[in-house]
C-alpha cells in the first residue's frame, strides 16, 4: 500500500486514512489507485466489521488536486489500443470511484469521519459512508462549479438520496460553503462533535458496530441500499428474505460464541 494511504486495525476496526495532509489529501493517481484498493481488501476481509475512511492533518479530503493533474496525470497520447484522451480519461477515473462503490455497497457499516474541510470527490466519498461524524472544524463545499465540473464519485446520487433533490441541488448550482453546523442542520453530517472528541466518538461508534450482530448489520445494509431504488413489494420480498437469512446467520453465530464460553469455562 502506498505511503499515501494509512491502514490501521483494531479488533475488527479498520479505519483508512488519505495522507496528504499538506494538501488537505487533496487525489491524485497516487492516491486514488491505492484508496480503491484499501476500499475492495476491507469489502473482502471477513475479520474487519466496520471501516472508518478519515484524513491526515486538517483536512478530510479537498477533492481532487488539480495542480497536480488529478485523474488525468498519466492520460498518454491517443493510440488505437488506448483510446482518446476522453476515453482514457473516463477509464481511469471509472476505476478510481470504485471506492464510493465499494464504501456504500461493502455488507458492513462504514464511517466518514470528516476532520476539517471536505470538497469536492471527497463529498463523493463521505456520502459513500453510510454514517458521516464531523468536527466543528469540518466545513463542505461541493465546489465543482468552480472548475466547470458535473461532478464525480457519485457525489450527485450519494446527496441526492441523503438530503433529497431541492437540498442537493442548492448545494451543486449555488456552491457556498457551509461551516459544520449548517451542514449538519441540512442533515448533511450525521453527528457533530467538538474536534478534540471526533476521533474518540467516531471510534466509540465503530467499536459497537464493529462488536456488534455482523450478519444482522450486512441484511440491514442490503435492505437499506435496496430502498433506495427498488419497488416497495420487491424491497418487502428482500426484507422478508433477509430477516430469516440474518436471524439465522447471527442465532449460529451466538449459539457458537456460547458453546465456546462453556468449554472454556469447563
Amino acid at each position: 500500500m502506498a505511503d499515501e494511504i494509512r491502514i490501521d486495525d483494531d479488533a475488527g476496526v479498520r479505519t483508512i486514512t488519505l495522507n496528504r495532509p499538506d494538501r488537505l489529501n487533496a487525489l491524485t493517481g497516487s492516491i486514488m489507485a491505492p484508496l480503491a484498493d484499501a476500499c475492495a481488501d476491507a469489502a473482502r476481509d471477513a475479520s474487519v466489521g466496520c471501516v472508518i475512511v478519515t484524513g491526515a492533518g486538517r483536512g478530510f479530503c479537498a477533492g481532487g488536486d488539480i495542480k497536480e493533474g488529478g485523474a488525468d496525470k498519466a492520460i498518454v497520447p491517443p493510440a488505437p489500443d488506448v483510446g482518446s484522451r476522453t476515453e482514457q480519461g473516463f477509464t481511469r477515473l471509472r476505476g478510481y470511484m470504485e471506492t464510493s462503490r465499494l464504501l456504500h455497497e461493502m455488507p458492513k457499516p462504514t464511517i466518514a469521519m470528516v476532520n476539517g474541510p471536505v470538497a469536492g470527490a471527497g463529498i463523493g466519498i463521505a456520502g459513500a459512508c453510510d454514517l458521516r461524524f464531523a468536527g466543528r472544524s469540518a466545513t463542505f463545499l461541493t465546489a465543482f462549479d468552480r472548475i466547470g465540473a458535473g461532478g464525480d464519485f457519485g457525489s450527485t446520487w450519494f446527496w441526492t438520496k441523503i438530503v433529497g433533490t431541492g437540498v442537493a441541488r442548492e448545494l451543486f448550482l449555488l456552491g457556498e460553503k457551509l461551516t459544520a453546523e449548517e451542514a449538519f442542520a441540512k442533515g448533511l453530517y450525521t453527528r457533530l462533535f467538538d474536534d478534540a472528541a471526533l476521533a474518540a466518538e467516531t471510534h466509540k461508534a465503530a467499536r459497537r458496530l464493529a462488536d456488534g450482530p455482523r450478519m444482522g448489520y450486512r441484511y440491514m445494509k442490503t435492505n437499506l441500499n435496496n430502498a433506495e431504488d427498488w419497488a416497495f413489494e420487491a424491497a418487502l420480498d428482500a426484507e422478508a428474505l433477509n430477516m430469516g437469512l440474518a436471524t439465522s446467520a447471527t442465532a449460529m453465530i451466538w449459539r457458537e460464541r456460547k458453546k465456546r464460553e462453556e468449554q472454556g469455562g469447563g
